[in-house]
């Protein structure tokens, strides 16, 4: 099913609401740790603005819960915006519809730009209220859906409003959907898969249609370690999902050669820089007072192997505590061979797009997703509703 972009419709004039994602993490100073969203939306504003179309750019930032919180007001983002537009003016309203944002609206010329308050700091937002979706409808005459990071959720600013103008997806969620798609209806074989993090459960749907998919999934970070307990091997310390053995289990069993576990890791006596830590084989076991946290260099010479055979590779989720640079050797390294690699390269978002921008390999890979949660939902096959209810061509 294909849907309208912005390049099917007329936008010379026209009031458009740009739903983006700018749930970027902010420090303790109020400033943009990570600009990644951001920096994805600018073509889509840029194509906005070429056209000559009045911009009004609604987003949410954290989870207020309905309430005023000042640390989560989108003012915070508007100087990285700015930077990224050469410094042209951003308009900013403290409310998100209603009669002050209308007349705002009603003095703008073509190509501005305004920024509506964090839509979830009404609670209609996240309950996806027809009054709300119906307000911020009222301001526009075309509705843009750039937002893939919440395509999954059915909130106001991304499915009601949807109901009451003509709506179409944005540049970034087109490359999104069209790089998904590709994974789900058509892959390029040699097809690698490479898995981390944490949880199972959270992927249980993607890792079994995976497993059937690809060639062999490559499997490290924790959940590596829930495979390995599942196998009967002594983890000690690491973290590991005890609710996800049975399963893991089962998974193993199916797969069967297809599931490549680490051979070797790091493990270390604390979750610091400067922890004492050492490289074990997997078959000796993780001594007392000891936890994994990387893949260890025969693991990475094992993976690296499938990698550069591949034609298309799919990455979900780091192999270790990335985040402490003492432990980020393993995420780097693959980053670095899938990035070099000549496959077609699609990072999946949350922790993954992290790590692949932590690593300096971003520019290299085909295509680094800006949603975790609604990435795996593509993949499981679940339609997502922001892109449902989009035109279609």
């Amino acid at each position: 099913m294909k849907h309208k972009s912005v390049y099917d419709v007329d936008l010379n004039g026209k009031r458009v609401l740009l739903r983006v994602d700018y749930n970027v993490p902010i420090n303790s100073l109020g400033e943009v740790v990570d600009d990644t969203r951001i920096l994805a939306s600018i073509p889509t504003l840029n194509y906005l603005l070429k056209e000559s179309a009045i911009v009004i750019i609604c987003s949410h930032l954290g989870r207020p819960n309905g309430n005023r919180v000042k640390s989560l007001s989108m003012e915070t983002i508007l100087p990285v915006l700015r930077s990224y537009l050469n410094n042209r003016n951003v308009k900013f309203t403290q409310d998100c519809y209603g009669d002050n944002v209308t007349d705002l609206i009603s003095c703008m010329k073509r190509k501005e730009l305004l920024m509506l308050e964090n839509t979830r700091f009404w609670s209609g937002e996240t309950n996806n209220e027809s009054s709300m979706a119906k307000s911020l409808a009222d301001l526009a005459d075309i509705f843009v859906n750039d937002a893939f990071g919440v395509a999954h959720r059915s909130h106001a600013s991304t499915v009601g409003v949807a109901r009451y103008l003509p709506s179409v997806a944005g540049l970034l969620l087109s490359k999104e959907l069209q790089y998904l798609e590709r994974v789900v209806t058509n892959p390029e074989y040699p097809f690698v898969v490479i898995l981390g993090g944490a949880k199972i459960l959270d992927k249980i749907v993607v890792v079994e249609r995976l497993i059937e998919q690809a060639d062999c999934v490559l499997v490290g970070g924790a959940m590596a370690n829930t495979f390995m307990k599942a196998s009967g091997i002594e983890v000690s310390e690491s973290l590991v999902e005890n609710g996800a053995i049975g399963i893991a289990a089962q998974l193993l069993e199916r797969a069967g050669d297809k599931l490549i576990l680490p051979k070797d890791v790091i493990v270390a006596d604390d979750m610091k820089v400067g922890a004492k830590k050492r490289c074990i084989t997997v078959e000796h076991g993780v001594d007392v007072g000891y936890r994994i946290v990387d893949v260890g260099p025969e693991t990475v010479k094992l993976f690296e192997k499938y990698i550069s055979d591949a034609k298309m590779i799919l990455w979900n989720g780091p192999m270790g505590a990335f985040e402490i640079s003492d432990f980020a050797c393993g995420t780097n390294d693959i980053a670095r061979s899938v990035a070099y690699s000549e496959a077609v390269s699609i990072v999946g978002g949350g922790d993954s797009a992290s790590a692949v921008h932590q690593s300096g390999y971003a520019s290299r890979i085909s295509h680094v997703s800006t949603g975790g949660g609604a990435a795996l939902e593509f993949l499981s096959g679940n339609i997502l509703p922001a892109v449902e209810v989009l035109d279609q061509m």
